[in-house]
């Protein structure tokens, strides 16, 4: 599969987040303001931020399925990771605005007993919730997309948040009024916490991070190579959902170009097989004597 029906089929997880969360949204914010209930009121404002994080990460995919131009030698592949940030960046203020929304009612202790309707709308929102978690975790996987791995990740917290707000409702069945607000509360705190997570992902590879236990288990297949002497340096930087390696590698001084080229297509296809780079930028140098 190449990277182009890789990011079609991305698209697929994306639209239909899209859909469960318009749906989902919706029904909650209809149902909390009928039947009273400030957590599950939160838990659709979550949906309403999810809606637009999914829609950020369906236009970085589709961007991302743009072939390289004059301008973009490799690709547009990053803007998965600009759609990330913009996404982490609107749920955090709607996080915010949860969080300080709830607290004031606490405070002003304005809050009633809510309807169990409200309980179950939210309890039936976490199953469904949880099904789009897995199909997207899935599909992430398959494809090696990073945007729909955080937004599987969202869809989990969102079904939490959804399990949480029907504890809430069911405690203030019991004379508890204030668990309906507190689990309002928490769910901002959720909010923030993907959004933070988010956020780190993203940047984390926008500024040329990688992961040092996969840079090393590249270290480590390369030099199992009979004719590698010795991997004198190694590097790696993420370009969306693509892993870019440099790499310097000792061999014997004696072979000719032709056969030190031989080492660096086999190299090439090694990275490309086993562990998912398609491209691999190979230095050859002469083992010191």
């Amino acid at each position: 599969m190449n990277q182009y029906e890789k990011f079609k089929k991305g698209e697929k997880g994306a639209w239909i987040s899209i859909v469960a969360y318009l749906g989902l949204a919706t029904l909650k914010l209809v149902v909390a303001t009928i039947g009273g209930s400030a957590a599950l009121r939160a838990d659709g404002l979550n949906n309403t931020t999810d809606i637009v994080a999914s829609v950020a990460v369906l236009i970085g995919l589709r961007i991302s399925r743009k072939p390289p131009d004059e301008d973009h030698h490799y690709g547009h592949y990053r803007a998965e990771m600009i759609a990330s940030l913009v996404a982490a960046f609107i749920m955090v203020t709607v996080g915010l605005q949860v969080i300080f929304g709830t607290v004031q009612s606490v405070i002003q202790n304005n809050y009633d007993q809510p309807s169990m309707l409200t309980g179950w709308v939210a309890l039936i929102a976490a199953f469904i919730m949880l099904g789009v978690y897995k199909y997207n975790l899935q599909l992430a996987k398959k494809i090696n997309s990073s945007s729909l791995r955080a937004a599987a990740q969202d869809n989990k917290s969102d079904a939490l948040v959804s399990i949480g707000a029907f504890i809430g409702i069911v405690g203030s069945q019991f004379g508890a009024f204030w668990l309906d607000p507190i689990a309002g509360f928490i769910v901002g705190i959720i909010i923030c916490k993907t959004a933070w997570t988010i956020f780190y992902d993203a940047s984390h590879t926008l500024t040329d991070g990688f992961d040092e236990e996969k840079l090393e288990e590249i270290r480590t297949s390369v030099a199992q190579d009979e004719e590698v002497l010795e991997v004198k340096d190694i590097k790696g930087r993420l370009h969306g959902n693509q892993a870019l390696i440099e790499m310097t590698l000792y061999v014997d001084p004696q072979l000719t170009v032709a056969q030190s080229h031989k080492i660096t297509d086999r190299i090439e296809d090694l990275l490309k097989q086993e562990h998912d780079v398609p491209r691999a930028h190979i230095h050859i140098e002469p083992f010191p004597n």
